[in-house]
Protein backbone atom coordinates (compact mmCIF):
# COMPACT_ATOMS: atom_id res chain seq x y z
CA UNK A 1 0.00 0.00 0.00
CA UNK A 2 1.09 3.39 -1.01
CA UNK A 3 0.33 6.46 1.14
CA UNK A 4 -0.36 9.92 -1.10
CA UNK A 5 1.02 12.45 1.09
CA UNK A 6 1.77 16.34 0.59
CA UNK A 7 3.22 19.03 2.29
CA UNK A 8 2.18 22.59 3.36
CA UNK A 9 5.28 25.02 2.96
CA UNK A 10 8.29 24.49 0.64
CA UNK A 11 10.62 25.91 2.52
CA UNK A 12 14.32 24.86 4.13
CA UNK A 13 12.38 22.39 6.81
CA UNK A 14 10.19 20.48 3.94
CA UNK A 15 13.29 20.60 1.30
CA UNK A 16 15.87 19.82 3.87
CA UNK A 17 14.56 17.65 6.58
CA UNK A 18 11.30 16.15 4.84
CA UNK A 19 11.50 15.63 1.65
CA UNK A 20 14.85 14.11 0.77
CA UNK A 21 13.82 11.04 3.09
CA UNK A 22 10.32 10.51 1.57
CA UNK A 23 11.18 10.79 -1.93
CA UNK A 24 13.39 7.92 -1.59
CA UNK A 25 10.55 5.75 -0.17
CA UNK A 26 8.20 5.52 -3.28
CA UNK A 27 7.29 2.36 -2.15
CA UNK A 28 5.25 3.78 0.40
CA UNK A 29 5.04 7.18 0.07
CA UNK A 30 3.95 9.41 -3.14
CA UNK A 31 4.32 12.80 -2.67
CA UNK A 32 1.49 14.52 -4.37
CA UNK A 33 1.19 17.85 -3.59
CA UNK A 34 2.66 20.85 -1.74
CA UNK A 35 1.00 24.07 -0.60
CA UNK A 36 3.11 26.95 -0.73
CA UNK A 37 1.54 30.81 -0.55
CA UNK A 38 5.04 32.03 -1.82
CA UNK A 39 5.87 29.61 -5.06
CA UNK A 40 9.54 28.95 -6.36
CA UNK A 41 9.63 28.27 -9.75
CA UNK A 42 13.55 27.39 -9.99
CA UNK A 43 13.04 25.01 -7.30
CA UNK A 44 10.27 23.41 -8.56
CA UNK A 45 12.00 22.81 -11.18
CA UNK A 46 14.30 20.71 -9.99
CA UNK A 47 14.12 16.66 -11.46
CA UNK A 48 13.67 15.84 -7.63
CA UNK A 49 10.20 17.26 -7.43
CA UNK A 50 8.83 16.14 -10.99
CA UNK A 51 5.44 14.76 -11.15
CA UNK A 52 4.51 16.54 -8.22
CA UNK A 53 1.57 19.24 -8.02
CA UNK A 54 2.91 22.68 -6.47
CA UNK A 55 -0.54 25.15 -5.09
CA UNK A 56 -0.89 28.08 -3.32
CA UNK A 57 -4.17 27.09 -2.85
CA UNK A 58 -4.56 25.13 -0.08
CA UNK A 59 -7.91 23.76 -0.70
CA UNK A 60 -5.85 21.26 -3.47
CA UNK A 61 -5.11 19.41 -0.78
CA UNK A 62 -7.71 19.80 1.56
CA UNK A 63 -10.59 18.99 -1.21
CA UNK A 64 -8.20 16.37 -2.60
CA UNK A 65 -9.91 12.87 -0.98
CA UNK A 66 -7.19 11.02 -2.18
CA UNK A 67 -4.44 12.52 -0.16
CA UNK A 68 -4.31 11.07 3.17
CA UNK A 69 -1.11 12.18 4.88
CA UNK A 70 -0.11 15.91 5.17
CA UNK A 71 3.00 17.00 6.47
CA UNK A 72 3.38 20.67 8.03
CA UNK A 73 6.46 22.91 7.43
CA UNK A 74 5.65 26.20 8.20
CA UNK A 75 6.30 28.77 11.09
CA UNK A 76 5.32 27.54 14.53
CA UNK A 77 2.82 30.55 15.48
CA UNK A 78 0.77 28.61 12.25
CA UNK A 79 0.87 24.67 13.56
CA UNK A 80 -2.51 24.62 15.38
CA UNK A 81 -4.48 26.06 12.97
CA UNK A 82 -3.17 24.09 9.97
CA UNK A 83 -3.16 20.79 11.68
CA UNK A 84 -6.96 21.35 12.78
CA UNK A 85 -8.18 22.10 9.32
CA UNK A 86 -6.31 19.23 7.92
CA UNK A 87 -7.85 16.83 10.85
CA UNK A 88 -11.10 18.50 10.02
CA UNK A 89 -10.69 17.81 6.38
CA UNK A 90 -9.80 13.66 7.29
CA UNK A 91 -6.33 14.17 6.81
CA UNK A 92 -3.73 12.63 8.84
CA UNK A 93 -1.23 14.88 10.41
CA UNK A 94 2.85 15.04 10.82
CA UNK A 95 3.75 18.49 12.14
CA UNK A 96 7.27 20.07 12.43
CA UNK A 97 8.18 21.44 15.87
CA UNK A 98 7.46 22.48 17.81
CA UNK A 99 3.61 20.62 17.53
CA UNK A 100 2.21 23.98 19.15
CA UNK A 101 2.82 26.73 21.24
CA UNK A 102 0.34 25.72 24.15
CA UNK A 103 -0.66 22.86 25.93
CA UNK A 104 -4.22 23.16 25.17
CA UNK A 105 -3.93 23.44 21.39
CA UNK A 106 -1.88 20.11 21.89
CA UNK A 107 -5.00 18.87 23.64
CA UNK A 108 -7.51 19.64 21.27
CA UNK A 109 -5.55 18.59 17.94
CA UNK A 110 -5.48 15.19 20.08
CA UNK A 111 -8.92 14.95 21.22
CA UNK A 112 -10.10 16.25 17.37
CA UNK A 113 -7.96 13.05 15.74
CA UNK A 114 -9.11 10.57 18.32
CA UNK A 115 -12.54 11.41 16.88
CA UNK A 116 -12.46 11.27 13.63
CA UNK A 117 -9.92 8.39 13.99
CA UNK A 118 -7.22 10.36 12.35
CA UNK A 119 -3.19 10.20 13.75
CA UNK A 120 -1.50 13.58 14.39
CA UNK A 121 2.04 13.32 15.72
CA UNK A 122 4.79 15.85 16.07
CA UNK A 123 7.94 15.46 13.93
CA UNK A 124 10.97 14.15 16.39
CA UNK A 125 13.55 13.38 13.71
CA UNK A 126 15.95 14.02 16.52
CA UNK A 127 15.02 10.47 18.04
CA UNK A 128 16.80 9.00 14.69
CA UNK A 129 20.19 10.91 15.54
CA UNK A 130 22.96 8.47 15.51
CA UNK A 131 24.37 10.10 18.28
CA UNK A 132 21.23 9.00 20.66
CA UNK A 133 20.71 6.10 19.75
CA UNK A 134 24.33 5.12 20.77
CA UNK A 135 23.41 6.39 24.36
CA UNK A 136 19.55 4.33 23.89
CA UNK A 137 21.83 1.51 22.84
CA UNK A 138 24.18 1.58 26.05
CA UNK A 139 20.94 2.43 28.67
CA UNK A 140 19.54 -0.83 27.40
CA UNK A 141 22.43 -3.15 27.78
CA UNK A 142 22.20 -2.39 31.41
CA UNK A 143 26.05 -2.17 31.60
CA UNK A 144 26.34 0.87 33.50
CA UNK A 145 23.78 -0.40 35.83
CA UNK A 146 20.89 2.46 37.10
CA UNK A 147 21.83 5.51 35.58
CA UNK A 148 23.03 8.51 37.58
CA UNK A 149 23.18 11.40 34.99
CA UNK A 150 22.43 12.13 31.53
CA UNK A 151 24.22 15.17 30.13
CA UNK A 152 23.10 16.66 26.56
CA UNK A 153 24.47 19.41 24.38
CA UNK A 154 23.27 21.32 21.31
CA UNK A 155 25.66 24.26 21.08
CA UNK A 156 27.05 26.65 18.21
CA UNK A 157 29.55 29.58 18.24
CA UNK A 158 27.21 32.26 16.50
CA UNK A 159 28.19 35.79 18.65
CA UNK A 160 26.31 37.95 16.18
CA UNK A 161 22.78 38.86 17.05
CA UNK A 162 21.20 41.35 15.19
CA UNK A 163 17.63 42.64 16.08
CA UNK A 164 15.13 39.57 15.46
CA UNK A 165 11.93 40.70 18.12
CA UNK A 166 9.61 38.05 17.90
CA UNK A 167 7.92 35.82 20.88
CA UNK A 168 9.09 32.22 23.00
CA UNK A 169 8.05 30.19 20.14
CA UNK A 170 10.72 31.35 17.91
CA UNK A 171 13.42 31.22 20.87
CA UNK A 172 16.27 28.69 21.53
CA UNK A 173 14.25 26.68 24.17
CA UNK A 174 11.31 26.03 21.84
CA UNK A 175 13.05 25.73 18.96
CA UNK A 176 16.12 23.44 19.81
CA UNK A 177 14.90 22.20 23.40
CA UNK A 178 11.93 20.64 22.18
CA UNK A 179 14.74 17.96 20.72
CA UNK A 180 16.74 17.38 24.01
CA UNK A 181 13.42 17.29 26.36
CA UNK A 182 11.68 14.77 23.85
CA UNK A 183 14.90 12.56 24.23
CA UNK A 184 15.08 12.47 27.53
CA UNK A 185 11.17 11.92 28.19
CA UNK A 186 11.57 9.13 25.74
CA UNK A 187 14.16 7.76 27.84
CA UNK A 188 12.89 8.15 30.87
CA UNK A 189 9.21 9.40 30.56
CA UNK A 190 7.88 12.01 33.16
CA UNK A 191 10.54 13.73 35.58
CA UNK A 192 9.33 14.56 39.13
CA UNK A 193 10.51 18.23 38.84
CA UNK A 194 12.55 20.84 36.21
CA UNK A 195 14.93 23.35 36.96
CA UNK A 196 15.43 25.77 34.60
CA UNK A 197 17.53 28.78 33.52
CA UNK A 198 16.72 30.07 30.19
CA UNK A 199 18.13 33.40 29.26
CA UNK A 200 18.60 35.91 26.38
CA UNK A 201 22.50 36.31 26.52
CA UNK A 202 23.55 37.87 22.73
CA UNK A 203 20.47 40.24 22.70
CA UNK A 204 18.57 41.17 25.41
CA UNK A 205 15.61 42.38 22.04
CA UNK A 206 16.22 38.32 21.06
CA UNK A 207 14.24 35.59 22.04
CA UNK A 208 15.89 32.93 24.51
CA UNK A 209 19.37 31.75 22.84
CA UNK A 210 20.85 30.01 26.38
CA UNK A 211 19.23 27.44 28.34
CA UNK A 212 19.83 24.95 30.95
CA UNK A 213 17.19 22.59 32.49
CA UNK A 214 17.88 19.68 35.11
CA UNK A 215 15.06 16.86 35.30
CA UNK A 216 14.60 15.05 37.78
CA UNK A 217 13.58 11.73 38.03
CA UNK A 218 14.71 10.29 42.01
CA UNK A 219 18.25 9.33 41.86
CA UNK A 220 18.37 10.15 38.16
CA UNK A 221 19.17 13.64 36.66
CA UNK A 222 19.17 14.56 33.13
CA UNK A 223 20.89 17.80 32.46
CA UNK A 224 19.95 19.88 29.07
CA UNK A 225 22.16 22.19 27.88
CA UNK A 226 22.45 24.62 24.36
CA UNK A 227 24.48 28.04 24.17
CA UNK A 228 25.20 29.84 20.69
CA UNK A 229 28.09 30.97 22.54
CA UNK A 230 30.75 27.95 22.47
CA UNK A 231 33.69 27.73 20.43
CA UNK A 232 35.69 24.71 22.11
CA UNK A 233 32.10 22.16 22.28
CA UNK A 234 31.19 20.23 24.56
CA UNK A 235 31.02 15.88 24.58
CA UNK A 236 27.60 15.67 22.27
CA UNK A 237 26.01 13.08 25.48
CA UNK A 238 27.91 12.33 28.62
CA UNK A 239 26.26 9.43 30.30
CA UNK A 240 26.98 7.68 33.92
CA UNK A 241 26.13 5.42 35.94
CA UNK A 242 26.84 3.70 38.87
CA UNK A 243 28.95 0.88 37.12
CA UNK A 244 30.73 3.23 34.07
CA UNK A 245 30.27 6.20 31.68
CA UNK A 246 29.34 6.45 28.35
CA UNK A 247 30.85 9.52 26.56
CA UNK A 248 29.78 10.42 22.71
CA UNK A 249 31.64 13.21 21.37
CA UNK A 250 29.89 13.96 18.36
CA UNK A 251 26.62 14.66 17.03
CA UNK A 252 24.95 12.81 14.12
CA UNK A 253 26.10 13.98 10.89
CA UNK A 254 22.73 13.92 8.68
CA UNK A 255 22.39 17.66 9.27
CA UNK A 256 26.01 18.31 7.94
CA UNK A 257 25.68 16.53 4.94
CA UNK A 258 22.56 17.65 4.14
CA UNK A 259 23.84 21.71 4.60
CA UNK A 260 26.24 20.13 1.99
CA UNK A 261 23.99 19.41 -0.52
CA UNK A 262 24.73 15.04 0.18
CA UNK A 263 21.47 13.46 0.30
CA UNK A 264 19.90 10.39 1.73
CA UNK A 265 21.21 7.22 -0.34
CA UNK A 266 24.96 8.49 -0.79
CA UNK A 267 27.37 5.73 0.42
CA UNK A 268 28.61 7.97 3.11
CA UNK A 269 25.58 9.71 3.84
CA UNK A 270 25.57 10.60 7.90
CA UNK A 271 28.36 8.44 8.06
CA UNK A 272 29.77 8.57 12.02
CA UNK A 273 32.94 10.41 12.13
CA UNK A 274 33.46 9.05 15.73
CA UNK A 275 31.90 6.15 18.02
CA UNK A 276 31.04 6.86 21.46
CA UNK A 277 33.44 5.07 24.20
CA UNK A 278 32.01 3.14 26.88
CA UNK A 279 33.92 2.53 29.66
CA UNK A 280 32.48 0.39 32.74
CA UNK A 281 32.73 -2.33 35.35
CA UNK A 282 32.12 -6.02 34.32
CA UNK A 283 30.47 -8.87 36.80
CA UNK A 284 34.05 -9.90 37.50
CA UNK A 285 35.18 -6.27 38.66
CA UNK A 286 37.28 -5.78 35.51
CA UNK A 287 37.45 -2.51 33.90
CA UNK A 288 36.25 -2.58 30.02
CA UNK A 289 36.33 -0.37 27.46
CA UNK A 290 34.32 -0.50 24.36
CA UNK A 291 33.00 1.70 21.19
CA UNK A 292 29.60 1.96 20.90
CA UNK A 293 28.45 1.63 17.29
CA UNK A 294 24.73 1.94 16.85
CA UNK A 295 25.10 2.78 12.97
CA UNK A 296 23.89 5.61 11.26
CA UNK A 297 21.09 8.23 11.96
CA UNK A 298 17.99 7.84 9.83
CA UNK A 299 15.47 10.35 9.71
CA UNK A 300 13.49 8.84 7.29
CA UNK A 301 12.54 6.26 10.10
CA UNK A 302 9.97 9.12 11.53
CA UNK A 303 7.75 8.45 7.97
CA UNK A 304 8.67 4.54 8.21
CA UNK A 305 7.06 5.07 11.78
CA UNK A 306 3.90 6.71 10.75
CA UNK A 307 3.27 4.40 7.65
CA UNK A 308 3.70 1.44 10.38
CA UNK A 309 0.48 3.30 12.33
CA UNK A 310 -1.33 4.29 9.22
CA UNK A 311 -1.02 1.37 7.47
CA UNK A 312 -0.04 -1.61 9.83
CA UNK A 313 -1.70 -0.56 13.13
CA UNK A 314 1.57 0.39 14.84
CA UNK A 315 1.23 2.69 18.00
CA UNK A 316 2.69 5.91 17.53
CA UNK A 317 5.86 6.12 17.53
CA UNK A 318 5.68 9.26 19.56
CA UNK A 319 3.25 8.24 22.50
CA UNK A 320 0.38 11.06 23.20
CA UNK A 321 1.52 11.00 27.01
CA UNK A 322 5.36 11.88 25.81
CA UNK A 323 4.07 14.78 23.36
CA UNK A 324 2.29 15.83 26.13
CA UNK A 325 4.51 15.91 29.00
CA UNK A 326 7.37 17.62 26.63
CA UNK A 327 4.68 20.17 25.16
CA UNK A 328 3.84 21.28 29.37
CA UNK A 329 7.43 21.40 30.07
CA UNK A 330 8.21 23.91 26.98
CA UNK A 331 4.94 26.20 27.62
CA UNK A 332 5.88 25.98 31.77
CA UNK A 333 8.95 27.54 31.25
CA UNK A 334 6.99 30.92 29.85
CA UNK A 335 4.64 31.35 32.94
CA UNK A 336 4.66 34.32 34.59
CA UNK A 337 6.98 34.78 36.46
CA UNK A 338 9.61 32.72 35.00
CA UNK A 339 9.79 29.96 37.09
CA UNK A 340 12.67 28.14 38.31
CA UNK A 341 11.60 25.46 39.47
CA UNK A 342 8.35 23.40 38.31
CA UNK A 343 7.38 19.74 39.66
CA UNK A 344 5.15 17.96 37.75
CA UNK A 345 2.04 16.16 39.03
Amino acid sequence: MKINCAFVGFGKSATRYHLPYVLQRRDTFQVKTIFDITRHPDIEKEEAYQGIRFTSDLNDILLDDSITLVTLCTPPQTHFDYAKLCLEHGKNVIVEKPFTRTLAEAQLLFSLAAEKGLTVTPYQNRRFDSCFLAVEKVISSGVLGNIVELESHFDYFRPDAPDAPADYTHGAFYGLGVHLVDQVVSLFGRPECVHYDIRSVRNKNNPDDTFELQLCYGDTKAIIKCSHLVMQPYPKFILHGEKGSFIKQNIDQQETCLKAGKLPGTSDFGQETEYGVLKYLDAQGETLTERVDAGNGDYGRVYDAVYATLCQGAPPYVSVADVMTTMEILHRAFEQPTPALVRLS
